[in-house]
């Protein structure tokens, strides 16, 4: 019986401990204050910005690509005239 008790505080002691540093850790967590956190830029201006980067790259990629690559002028690539051309060579009917 000695045994049972005694192992039974042992339990209700180690409860205590872990309440105890619980309300210790509840107390560090109140004394300091929650940072706040301001953005510079909002975020959707952030996907806004990411949309026109994306665009200007593809467009930059194009002249690229059909400019020094494609041995052709660079202005070229962003007319529709062109692209419905190359629609026609790859669509075209056999």
């Amino acid at each position: 019986m000695m045994a049972k008790q005694s192992s039974q505080e042992v339990v209700l002691s180690r409860e205590e401990i872990k309440k105890q540093k619980r309300e210790q850790k509840i107390e560090k967590q109140a004394k300091i204050p929650k940072r706040i956190r301001i953005r510079l830029i909002p975020i959707w201006l952030r996907l806004f910005l990411i949309v026109i980067l994306v665009a200007a790259s593809l467009v930059a990629g194009l002249m690229v690509g059909y400019g020094v690559i494609g041995d052709g002028n660079p202005k070229d690539a962003l007319k529709k005239t062109t692209w419905t051309h190359i629609i026609d060579l790859v669509v075209e009917k056999k």
